[in-house]
């Protein structure tokens, strides 16, 4: 098996890592691999990478709406900036995640799941955004 592309683990990232998986994901990855090796029981789990997102917007072919959606902007009209932003996210989640996005995903996901005490808890956040 290869190593994932868009995958990172928690016990691979720290802090420094916010740029390419975000903050809380760098958070829960400080929390896992600090906390785990001391007997304090932090559920393990994954974080999906800002180049995944980079790569779902290459292959939906959004990056030229986006620029085009971006370009004259009034970034001080509030509600231009809510249409765009509505426009945008809509366009994205249109868009299905590129076949190797989605196997990694998924593969991690099964691999999570291998041999995990069932009365653990688990950590579930929602996309976090990186560099923001």
């Amino acid at each position: 098996m290869t190593a994932p592309r868009f995958i990172r683990w928690f016990r691979e990232i720290g802090l420094a890592d916010v740029g390419s998986v975000g903050g809380k994901n760098a958070s829960l990855g400080e929390l896992y691999r600090e906390l785990t090796p001391a007997g304090i029981r932090v559920p393990n789990g994954f974080a999906v990478t800002a180049e995944a997102y980079r790569h779902v917007l290459r292959a939906g072919g959004l990056e030229g709406e986006i620029r085009a959606a971006l370009r004259g902007l009034d970034t001080r009209d509030l509600a231009a900036l809510a249409d765009c932003g509505r426009r945008l996210r809509e366009a994205i989640l249109a868009r299905p995640l590129p076949d190797d996005l989605r196997h990694e995903i998924a593969d991690a996901y099964a691999e999570l799941g291998k041999g995990s005490d069932p009365a653990a808890p688990a950590a579930v956040g929602s996309l976090d955004r990186v560099g923001g």
